[in-house]
Order: structure tokens, then C-alpha cells, then sequence
């Protein structure tokens, strides 16, 4: 099942290219506030899925050009992210295993718009990932247990200021701008997911396929990252882990473009850029030392990791 959130944040099921209100089922749950709502209907879902089950057969909802699809889940409890995780380069042994908290509020949806701001970045990068919905509340998971606390999958570009530095050091605040979270088009429930680690991953900027990689490259499982997460903090309903990227085909994100991402199995949406600053890097693939990939030193097993 592929549950989307739509319009004044309605709760729905993406069915055949339309999609199928199921708000009458999620109306006794009494959430308030949409920022509530996703992380609820998954700790309650085992309960409403016959329900939305029923509902989908029965309508045959709206054409998905017709409706406002929303960020599937717009504040997670806890948003976390993964540095590197991809075999970019000939390593004799993995990279050691890391990630970072990045701001949930940050979480925008089809067709929003990703600021850039007025800071002096070296350049901002697009980084498109795999992302992992959590279904429970769960902790110290083994990673033969971590599969079955997935609740779903969704698509998650991580953007990304370079060369943003505190006293010298380079920091993570660039990862987490409002806004520096685009996330789309739904929640691919477990099920529709066989196999997370064999999904192809596109990105594109103004019509140019600029990444396009396989999930099959982490160098850490999907179960292996939850596991490893469980094993810092509690995972709760509605957690996202985003899995990280493959850096070969990163490039600029500046003013008027056009963004789309597509994971096979998941789906595609699309996001705009605005920049206020109007700053312009050459339109096209970056190889230059801006991005992770073509730092010095990035080809030796010893490299500094990238994110």
C-alpha cells in the first residue's frame, strides 16, 4: 500500500495513478495537528488497514495530476541520516559506520520550493536517498530483527551547503536549513518492498539525469543501519533514516530550477529551487573538490567520509 498525505493534509491511498480519501477511517483517531497525523496512522495501522483496504476497492478517487500531494511525513519524530554508505571508490574494508540527527521541521513535499540561504556556502548539493519509515517503538534491535520494525519506504533528497564552517570546523548545520528535506511522493508500506537493497534511484535537475544508482551499492544494509541506529537511541513510529548516497553525479542546486526523484517501486515527485541571492555555478555535474567524491585523498580506503 502507498499512503500519501494530500491537500489540507488528508489522509490517502495512492492507487492506479489516483488518489483515494481515506480520512472517514482516521477520524477517530482524533489527531489535531497533520504534524501528528502519519506517525499515528502507523503506530494504528495494523488496525486501519483493512479499512483503507476497503475504501480503495470501493472508490476510484482523484487523478493524482488533480490533488496536492504533501510531504507523506511531515514531521517525523526524529529525522537521522546516514555519511556516505555508498562503495564509491575501491575500499579493501567499510567505512566505519556514522550519522547525524537533521532537522525534521525541515520536510517539504511535491511541488514545494527549497529556499537557499543567504549563507556562504561553497555551493549546495542535492544527495537523493532511500528513506526508512519506522513502524514501532523499538530499541537494541539485532539486524535479523531490525526488517520487521520497518514500517515503509520514501524517497528523500538530502540537501546539502557545502563548506559551512564554525570556528574553522566544518559543520553540520548545512544539512539542516528549513526546507533542506524533501521528501515524496508517499510511504511504500514494507510489503511493496521486497528488497530494499536492490531499488535503482534517479535524481534529475531541469530534465538531466544527474544520479542514478543502486541501493545495491550501500556499503551498510538497510537492516544493518536500523540495527545500528537502535543501538544509540529509540526508534519510534515515524522515524525516518535516511540511507545515504552515492556522491558520483551530484551537481549544483540553484535559482528557477526543476528538481525531480524517483525510486522504482516507490514513485516520483518533483520540488523547485529558489535563491534569493541569485548565485550560479557552472549547470552541471560537480567534479571538483566540493563534492565528497573528488576531495584529495578520496580514492585511498582512508578517505574522509563524505555526507
Amino acid at each position: 500500500m502507498k499512503l500519501v498525505l494530500f491537500d489540507d493534509y488528508r489522509p490517502g491511498v495512492l492507487n492506479n495513478g489516483a488518489v483515494v480519501d481515506v480520512s472517514a477511517a482516521t477520524a477517530a483517531l482524533g489527531v489535531a495537528s497533520y504534524r501528528r497525523l502519519m506517525p499515528t496512522v502507523i503506530e494504528q495501522f495494523d488496525r486501519l488497514r483493512p479499512a483503507f483496504e476497503r475504501i480503495a476497492s470501493s472508490d476510484p478517487g482523484r487523478p493524482i495530476g488533480d490533488v496536492r500531494l504533501r510531504a507523506p511525513n511531515p514531521a517525523p519524530p526524529k529525522l537521522l541520516a546516514c555519511f556516505g554508505n555508498y562503495t564509491e571508490v575501491a575500499r579493501t574494508e567499510r567505512s566505519i559506520q556514522d550519522m547525524f540527527l537533521k532537522n525534521p521541521d525541515g520536510v517539504i513535499g511535491d511541488g514545494d520550493t527549497v529556499e537557499l540561504p543567504p549563507h556562504a556556502a561553497t555551493v549546495f548539493h542535492h544527495e537523493a536517498e532511500l528513506g526508512i519509515v519506522m513502524g514501532r517503538r523499538c530499541r537494541d534491535l539485532t539486524v535479523d530483527e531490525a526488517k520487521g520494525a520497518i514500517f515503509g519506504y520514501t524517497c528523500i533528497v538530502d540537501v546539502s551547503a557545502r563548506g559551512l564552517s564554525i570556528a574553522g570546523t566544518n559543520s553540520r548545520m548545512g544539512k539542516s536549513f528549513d526546507g533542506f528535506g524533501p521528501m515524496g511522493p508517499c510511504i511504500a508500506t514494507a510489503d511493496e518492498i521486497p528488497d530494499p537493497n536492490g531499488l535503482q534511484v534517479r535524481f534529475w535537475m531541469d530534465g538531466e539525469l544527474r544520479q542514478d544508482y543502486s541501493t545495491e551499492g550501500m556499503e551498510y544494509s538497510v537492516p544493518e543501519v536500523v540495527s545500528w541506529v537502535s543501538r544509540h537511541l529509540t526508534l519510534l513510529p515515524g522515524d525516518v533514516i535516511s540511507c545515504g548516497t552515492n556522491h558520483l553525479g551530484l551537481g549544483p542546486m540553484q535559482d528557477g530550477e526543476r528538481a525531480e526523484m524517483e525510486i522504482e517501486r516507490i514513485g516520483r515527485f518533483r520540488f523547485f529551487v529558489r535563491d534569493p541571492s541569485n548565485r550560479r555555478w557552472p549547470k552541471s555535474i560537480d567534479r571538483t573538490e566540493t563534492n565528497p567524491l573528488f576531495r584529495p585523498g578520496a580514492m585511498s580506503s582512508d578517505a574522509p567520509r563524505g555526507g
